[in-house]
């Protein structure tokens, strides 16, 4: 797919981080963008909408109704989208079953929390996968393609950490269903495709004290530094613009295996 201003772009989680830094690769080469992100990011969105000519769309990707408006406000902006990014997600740790370390008392996982991340990470996902999809159903072939779609997941899809189940089911979740909805919609000319992040510079990693992230970037074989969000972004584009990139999952982590904590 040839990038230019005739091409619009929509990308959830777009107000930071991964999402961020696809936003602005797209926008450097001119597509027209909106941006889905929570509420509380509005005024990052009308930061980014100032300086980048942006829409931001207030989205939670848990809503029906949110996404619907958001896809028609977007829609309205910039015309039917032919590009969908996914990097709207969350994460949260705890064991299946432990023991309180001073009282002894034993708990489980929260179901509660378990559903939240699937709902976030997979659920939404997929209804924005869905509802894009079919507005691209509208438009007609470019050089026989009428749209692209990328969503992040994670290694944590393949190497999960002690605490990791939901996160790593809902991401695992991502994975496993980006060739059957490539599939789906091959005969009509959409390709779907998904990164899986190592460990990345990101506003939620610079949370961590130094020290920590010093750790983490000793703890990738090549380069031993944390991944940096243009660096998705620029793999992001390249499985939008090459035609021949189909139905595939791909690590993006200087070949990190992580280990069990």
């Amino acid at each position: 797919m040839k990038l230019d201003s005739s091409i619009s772009a929509v990308v959830t989680g777009g107000a930071s981080g991964l999402g961020e830094a696809t936003v602005r690769a797209l926008v450097a080469q001119g597509v027209k963008v909106a941006i889905f992100d929570l509420d509380r990011q509005a005024d990052r969105g009308a930061e980014l909408e100032k300086e980048l000519g942006v829409t931001f769309c207030a989205v939670n990707v848990t809503s029906d109704t949110e996404v619907d408006a958001g896809f028609a406000k977007a829609r309205a902006a910039n015309g039917q989208e032919r590009i969908l990014v996914n990097c709207a997600g969350t994460g949260n740790a705890a064991k299946t079953a432990s023991r309180d370390r001073n009282t002894g008392e034993i708990k489980h996982f929260p179901l509660a929390h378990f559903d939240m991340i699937i709902q976030i990470n997979l659920i939404g996902t997929f209804r924005c996968i869905a509802k894009s999809a079919a507005g691209m159903l509208t438009l007609d072939p470019i050089d026989g393609e009428r749209g692209a779609i990328v969503n992040t997941a994670s290694v944590a899809a393949e190497d999960g950490q002690m605490g990791q189940a939901a996160y790593s089911a809902s991401k695992g979740g991502v994975v496993g269903m980006t060739l059957p909805i490539a599939r789906d919609l091959s005969g009509e000319g959409i390709r779907v495709n998904t990164i899986l992040p190592g460990i990345f510079n990101t506003p939620l990693m610079n949370a961590a004290p130094p020290q920590v992230k010093e750790a983490l970037a000793a703890s990738v074989p090549f380069p031993k530094r944390l991944g940096n969000a243009e660096e998705y972004a620029s793999l992001a584009l390249e499985m939008i613009r090459n035609g021949y990139f189909n139905g595939e999952d791909v690590r993006l982590d200087g070949s990190i295996r992580m280990a069990p904590r």
